[in-house]
């Protein structure tokens, strides 16, 4: 195996370290190793803070959205990553999901492609399945979204009084629900269609509409007011 070839990060020119670029040029010059490097704040003998970052990328196929499924354990398997480092990382990462999904408020939902991209963060990262809720005002601008269950790999227990409850509280006129399914297989199941059947009728007789049921997959959607299933 390859030794890492090892620089000090004091030995790079200051608009090259990570910290001082930032400063300089603003969270947006840097790139994903280089935010991460900052979380990590320093290296292990045979790697700076930066190398270190760009080899648990590599690790995830340089993808940021990996990062949001790793344990505290995932993270300290790497050398120079202790607990403290990988909690430091972990509620970085955590933030910046629930920020997204902030960022939703007051957004109207016209069509399926906007209601995955709302459960999106809610949803794409989970390796379970899990059931989301988004309640809307009667012009679909977004009242709430929440998750309501977790489930195991290929099933999830969905409680409609819940579900119609908050609706009732939120004083919901529209709801859209949607689910994962880890394995990445988009086609419903019986199951999905009788328990959408199930949440627009009872919906209905306190004059709620369930809008779509979106099953996400790892980067698509199954819309079931596309296939005009609801």
């Amino acid at each position: 195996m390859n030794k890492v070839a090892h620089l000090n990060l004091k030995a790079l020119s200051i608009k090259d370290r990570p910290r001082e670029k930032l400063e300089l040029g603003g969270p947006k010059s840097l790139s994903d190793s280089e935010l991460l490097a900052i979380l990590l704040a320093s290296g292990n003998k045979e790697e700076t803070a930066i190398q270190l970052a760009q080899r648990i990328l590599n690790t995830y196929q340089n993808s940021v959205n990996q990062l949001f499924n790793l344990s505290i354990t995932d993270f300290t398997k790497f050398k120079g990553v202790g607990k403290v480092k990988a909690i430091t990382i972990i509620a970085a990462l955590e933030l910046a999901k629930r920020r997204k999904i902030a960022m939703v408020d007051e957004t109207k939902i016209t069509s399926s492609q906007q209601a995955y991209q709302i459960f999106y963060p809610m949803l794409s990262d989970l390796n379970y399945e899990a059931f989301c809720v988004v309640y809307l005002k009667h012009n679909k601008t977004i009242i709430h979204q929440e998750l309501i269950s977790k489930g195991g790999i290929n099933t999830v227990t969905v409680d409609i009084k819940l579900i119609l409850n908050h609706a009732l509280t939120h004083l919901a006129s529209n709801i859209i629900i949607a689910h994962n399914h880890p394995t990445g297989k988009l086609e419903p199941s019986k199951q999905d269609i009788e328990l959408t059947t199930k949440i627009k009728q009872a919906a209905a007789l306190v004059d709620i509409t369930l809008l779509d049921h979106i099953v996400l997959g790892a980067q698509e959607y199954f819309s079931f007011a596309d296939y005009n299933l609801i």
